[in-house]
């Protein structure tokens, strides 16, 4: 799943991820409130979770404040990664108390989903 507000990083991305066959199925949401609500009516969870920290209506830090209360099944199998621009360290820490799995720096290359694969 790609949690971003910009379209054309998530056409990007969209197209990275297929022509790399990472996956049969990728779902978009442009800001925290549309993943969730996506997650709430969805049978089986994303085994991954691109997520954009600065987003409007729901930014990333708030998606993931209501994200680790939702009940999901097979919820602890999701990986949750951070894309974002922000170097801030403050912004850092936040991810890591979160239990993010881990931060890339925009914008999502081949190498940097080869490191998570």
């Amino acid at each position: 799943m790609l949690v971003d507000d910009d379209e054309i990083t998530n056409f990007i991305n969209v197209n990275l991820l297929e022509a790399m066959g990472i996956t049969h199925k990728i779902e978009i949401a442009t800001n925290g409130q549309e993943a969730l609500d996506y997650l709430k009516g969805c049978l089986q969870c994303p085994d991954l979770i691109l997520l954009d920290i600065n987003m409007p209506l729901l930014d990333g830090f708030e998606f993931l404040e209501f994200f680790k209360s939702l009940e999901l099944k097979e919820k602890d199998n999701t990986k949750v990664i951070a894309l974002t621009t922000s170097n801030n360290p403050k912004d850092v820490q936040r991810l890591q108390d979160y239990g993010v799995n881990n931060l890339i720096n925009k914008p999502l290359t081949k190498e940097n989903l080869n490191t998570l694969i």
